[in-house]
């Protein structure tokens, strides 16, 4: 009773300080990348807290997982530092008997990254999609950022204003307007002096003045170029595509209905968290060595490695199983029942040769 408290009551205090640090590490760098999504404008630059937010949601069950190794790795390193591991085996314990306080401990952190790798990680990618998708798919005048080329929603046209007055979408006004426009093997370049926004009947059109416009038909092999005092074109919010849902933007039960190789790809990677989380405490456990002078630094890392190289072998049996290149369970099979027999094997050989 009192070896159950003292290990859980280390652990509890170690993993909210490693589970601290590891959100914070994770919202620095998530904010980093959505600022630069901002400024290449792929997101809205007022929804960055907001992408931020769903994206450490996203990532919390490899933020959970990762916590829980380091901290059983660092626990186990801080008791075997100070003699205390060798105390309890000369009392009668072994390593064995600490499996069923770090299940006791981890349990309701392997529900919690179950149940966020089955749910939240699917709802929060399908809030990023429909972001970036409704900003996508906003008007291209709302598009137009003095001073920048701007593509259009439907990547067929690129609009440039030197000067810009737009305060109200409706009464927009500018100068020094290029656009470019391509569309059925015509490439149509226009510029103009000024230009404005009106409305005629019921769509918006940018009228442009004092202007020239280039025609290239490279079907008929045809150019034409003229002048106009006065000129519109059509901006319509109507063009945008809207893109097909991503896998893991998709709940778990529509990767079951339609079993097709993308989806069973996910579904392993969503599976495979959670075994990674269960044979990685194992592993912190048998990895853990009983010569109290080893370095405490060389256990964070080998946490460390071990936690990339494990998820990189997680990613890469997706894209194995997307491509076709393995079947769905082999790959569950292989992968973490490979591992998790290497860890029980060097529990035994632990447990009996210590």
């Amino acid at each position: 009773m009192i070896f159950k408290q003292s290990l859980q009551r280390e652990l509890s205090r170690t993993f909210g300080a490693t589970l601290v640090v590891l959100v914070t590490i994770v919202m620095s760098m998530m904010l980093i990348r959505t600022l630069g999504l901002a400024s290449k404008g792929v997101v809205n630059p007022q929804e960055v807290f907001l992408v931020m937010a769903y994206s450490v949601m996203g990532h919390a069950p490899t933020i959970l997982a990762l916590a829980l190794f380091i901290t059983v790795v660092n626990t186990l390193a801080r008791m075997i530092s100070d003699s205390e591991v060798v105390i309890w085996l000369s009392s009668g314990k072994s390593i064995a008997s600490f499996i069923r306080p770090l299940f006791s401990f981890a349990a309701p952190i392997f529900m919690t990254i179950t149940l966020m790798v089955f749910m939240i990680w699917p709802w929060s990618n399908a809030q990023l999609q429909n972001l970036r998708d409704r900003y996508e798919q906003r008007g291209d005048l709302e598009r137009i950022v003095p001073g920048e080329f701007q593509e259009s929603a439907n990547g067929k046209r690129i609009i440039y204003v030197d000067k810009s007055d737009i305060k109200d979408i409706d009464t927009a006004q500018a100068s020094n307007v290029f656009m470019a426009t391509t569309d059925q093997g015509k490439e149509v370049v226009t510029s103009a002096q000024k230009g404005h926004v009106e409305m005629i009947k019921g769509e918006k059109y940018i009228v442009l003045n004092k202007g020239h416009q280039l025609t290239i038909d490279s079907s008929k092999q045809d150019i034409k170029l003229m002048e106009f005092e006065m000129m519109g074109s059509l901006i319509s919010a109507s063009d945008a595509e809207q893109s097909t849902g991503f896998p893991n933007a998709r709940t778990t039960l529509a990767l079951l209905r339609d079993p097709k190789l993308d989806n069973q790809g996910e579904l392993s990677w969503r599976i495979g968290i959670v075994l990674a989380s269960i044979n990685l405490m194992l592993l912190a456990l048998a990895s853990a060595s009983t010569k109290p002078r080893t370095a405490r630094s060389s256990h964070l890392l080998f946490a460390i490695l071990a936690f990339v190289t494990y998820y990189n072998f997680i990613n890469v049996g997706q894209n194995w199983i997307s491509s076709g290149r393995v079947s769905f369970f082999s790959s569950l099979f292989v992968l973490h029942g490979g591992v998790f027999f290497v860890i029980w094997a060097w529990l035994a050989r632990r447990q009996y040769r210590p």
